[in-house]
């Protein structure tokens, strides 16, 4: 694949529209809280319920779409959440209350979950050998895209004023439109056979299950750098304000560079957990220096932080590339949409929960709170490998194992284009 833009064809048309996805994604996840709480006035307290409850709604989205997706073709049902999402965005203009805004702020992030399990299929079928390659290529176009829209974003909050913040949220609405008219250019993809399986094997499969929660665990590290790290260097540390955004951009950048390369020599369940037990390690090493930035100078406040924050990403982009193999691998490929439906409530509760944990954890206990969290995530780094290994044991078709004889991630002759 080549490293900025993949030859004319799928994984070019996926490659444009990912951009144009994460252009607005930037856009809300750098404006969209200080839209409902600037323009829309509703108290902080309020968007952060609703944030909480369209979380939890969003949960069980994500395995009904995979679902259709597995059986009427993924394409469309990806393309039909991206409408959906487009148009629950353009309805927060008239999000005048809490009910109305916990309306469609549910709308917009339960068709992010969906899309979430319809994309994965897409991904699989057209990323070859080694479609987690491809999975880790557009993170990284994801992560850019999401750098325009904050710098987009950026304009807005500036400027503060209700019509700066609704120009905002059309465009928001727009990149999502796009992005759907940019995937409708992808040829439709025939549904594979079920096999006469479970409906819902994927809710039946205890192993997958175990990883699943294994993987909300670690997901929580997500919010560290957007949550907690900010809390703490703003309230704990004499560190400038100004390396909350500094942070950011190093975390982004590093992710944009690296991930596709993180992600070379892990090609088996094996090595993506051995990438799970190598993430817990360096979360564990950049909680301990966040914690240790208290009460030191500034110089040295910086330098802990910034060190913590590089640590934590190449801890971020081993979970990355443990998660890409391991829900695609594991799952079979005639329900892989279900599969990651399900393997997506994981960080669907961590996105849910995390914010409120990490809060209570690190910045009310404090200092002991960032080891506890850290030690947490490394425990959970060390259980992959054995819950892998329990979950390739139990496969279809491996030794010992249950179903049919067709073991998930293999290769399947109606997967021939």
């Amino acid at each position: 694949m080549p490293r900025l833009l993949p030859a004319p064809g799928p994984q070019r048309v996926l490659t444009v529209s990912t951009f144009a996805n994460a252009i607005g994604s930037g856009i809300y996840l750098t404006a969209g809280v200080l839209y409902f709480t600037e323009a829309v006035r509703l108290p902080a307290q309020q968007v952060g319920l609703g944030l909480g409850i369209a979380g939890l709604v969003a949960l069980g989205v994500g395995i009904g779409a995979g679902h259709l997706a597995d059986r009427h073709g993924p394409r469309g049902v990806y393309a039909a959440t991206l409408v959906l999402r487009a148009l629950a965005t353009a309805g927060f203009v008239s999000a005048d209350g809490f009910r109305s805004f916990v309306l469609v702020v549910t709308l917009a992030v339960s068709a992010q979950a969906a899309g979430f399990s319809a994309r994965g299929p897409i991904i699989k079928r057209h990323g070859g050998e080694r479609p987690q390659e491809l999975r880790a290529y557009l993170r990284s176009v994801s992560n850019t895209g999401i750098s325009l829209g904050a710098v987009l974003a950026g304009w807005a909050v500036q400027s503060g004023t209700g019509t700066a913040y609704r120009c905002l949220i059309a465009g928001n609405a727009l990149s999502f439109a796009v992005s759907a008219a940019l995937l409708l250019r992808l040829a439709p993809i025939r549904p594979l056979p079920s096999g006469g399986g479970r409906r819902w094997a994927a809710l039946r499969d205890l192993p997958y299950l175990g990883i699943t929660a294994l993987d909300g665990v670690m997901a929580v590290q997500f919010k560290i750098l957007t949550v907690a790290v900010p809390l703490w260097l703003i309230g704990e540390t004499t560190a400038p304000r100004w390396l909350v955004s500094a942070g950011m951009l190093t975390n982004t950048a590093i992710v944009v560079v690296f991930q596709v390369r993180a992600s070379r020599n892990i090609g088996t369940p094996a090595t993506g957990a051995r990438a799970y037990r190598r993430a817990g390690a360096a979360f564990l090493a950049s909680c301990s220096l966040v914690s240790l930035s208290a009460g030191v100078p500034a110089w040295a406040a910086v330098t802990l932080l910034l060190v913590a924050v590089v640590v934590h990403t190449f801890g971020e982009l081993w979970h990355a590339a443990g998660g890409f193999e391991i829900s695609f691998a594991l799952a079979p490929e005639h329900a892989t949409g279900q599969y990651l439906g399900v393997f997506g409530m994981g960080a669907g509760l961590a996105e849910a929960l995390g914010p409120s944990l990490l809060i209570a954890l690190c910045i009310g206990w404090g200092r002991p709170g960032w080891f506890v969290l850290g030690a947490v995530l490394a425990l959970t780094g060390l259980v992959a490998p054995p819950a892998v290994r329990w979950a390739e044991r139990r496969r279809p078709g491996a030794a010992g194992g249950e179903g049919s004889p067709t073991a998930p991630g293999a290769a399947s002759p109606a997967l021939t284009w």
